[in-house]
């Protein structure tokens, strides 16, 4: 499975059944090269003209199911500074 596989799926919050969005990155240990996070990129607000929410990063341990339409997560999402050269 790729990141572009992975971009194209919703993920939702096992326990409120909130769709937290889509993954747009991922965040690995260097030394280990081990995936350690996914980052959801933040919902835009009219079309981005109002801005954009925060970024979320969820730990990998916390995706319980990677479906065909959705995966499945069990973590509460912790915002994410802006990266530079991201959209603002």
């Amino acid at each position: 499975m790729t990141l572009h596989d992975l971009s194209e799926k919703d993920v939702i919050q096992i326990k409120t059944g909130e769709n937290l969005g889509r993954i747009d990155d991922v965040i690995f240990d260097e030394g280990t090269a081990r995936l350690q996070s996914v980052v959801l990129r933040g919902r835009s607000h009219l079309f981005g003209l109002m801005g954009y929410d925060e970024d979320l990063i969820i730990p990998w341990e916390a995706l319980k199911n990677i479906g065909t339409d959705v995966i499945m997560v069990d973590a509460e999402p912790l915002p994410v500074q802006r990266r530079a050269g991201r959209r603002q």
